[in-house]
């Protein structure tokens, strides 16, 4: 369903995307129409985690243009290379000079699909996680098939600054777990098919208050547009499916999970 900007500009309005890969080469030669496709459709702000040192370079030059682009920085689990005291070490150095641009360490996280063992990955996310606490940062958690371990890791690195779970899918147990940690969930387009009901009712458990919006863009799109690359401005469709499982309007969804962003990400 496409919203037109009327009905976006009443119903809609100052919509945060928490997680857009904007970086990506998916966006490299129309940015500028997808960005205003976006605000567009309600869409004011997005967060763009970072996923390699390369990377954080091309975060800090789209933001340079822009007031609505909020960054983070980190190192995720399919990108991780060579020496874990070089990567933190730049990582460290990255934040600290830019900690007026940097609002989380992300995207960081464990992944149990991917050849690197999972006691690799953690000893990468326990040193991430060191660095968001000494900057006193929130993170923004990857996770595939590694629900059973990553609130241990939390746990185990005395973790308190919160962060978000990115593209969260679970039971409502598992989302009881990450929340009574201080960590939000994210909701993206899985939730929009029918295949997300469990997901979509661990989340309406969790509540309106532990809930931040996001797309994954150019990733996880939307029902209806399967094979199509994923928008910002999809964020609108992925808002609608929560409103109507809290029996809320679109608007309430939007100053519900605009507030989360912002207490979550302080800096933002």
């Amino acid at each position: 369903m496409e919203y037109s900007a009327a009905y976006a500009l009443r119903y809609v309005g100052n919509m945060i995307d928490s997680h857009c890969h904007l970086d990506l080469p998916a966006f490299e030669h129309d940015l500028n129409g997808v960005l205003k496709r976006a605000r567009e459709a309600g869409i004011s702000g997005f967060l763009i985690p970072g996923t390699t040192p390369a990377g954080w370079e091309m975060q800090l030059a789209i933001q340079a243009r822009r007031s609505d682009i909020f960054l983070a920085f980190g190192i995720h689990p399919w990108f991780i290379r060579g020496s874990l005291d070089d990567a933190v070490s730049k990582l460290q150095k990255a934040v600290t000079e830019h900690r007026k641009s940097v609002c989380a360490i992300g995207e960081i996280g464990l992944d149990a699909t991917i050849e690197l063992p999972l006691a690799e990955q953690e000893k990468w996310l326990l040193a991430q996680m060191d660095v968001a606490k000494q900057c006193e940062l929130p993170v923004v958690l990857h996770h595939l098939k590694t629900h059973h371990r990553l609130p241990a890791m939390i746990k185990q690195a005395g973790f308190s600054c919160g962060g978000v779970v990115h593209a969260f899918s679970g039971n409502a147990q598992v989302a009881a777990q990450y929340v009574d940690l201080g960590f939000k969930l994210g909701a993206g387009g899985t939730i929009t098919y029918p295949r997300g009901k469990k997901t979509l009712d661990a989340l309406v458990k969790a509540g309106l208050d532990n809930i931040l919006l996001e797309t994954d863009s150019p990733d996880m799109p939307v029902q209806g547009f399967q094979g199509q690359r994923n928008e910002p401005a999809r964020l609108v469709q992925i808002a609608q499916v929560l409103a109507e499982a809290f029996g809320v309007s679109v608007a309430e969804v939007t100053k519900k999970t605009t507030a989360n962003f912002r207490d979550l990400f302080a800096q933002a």
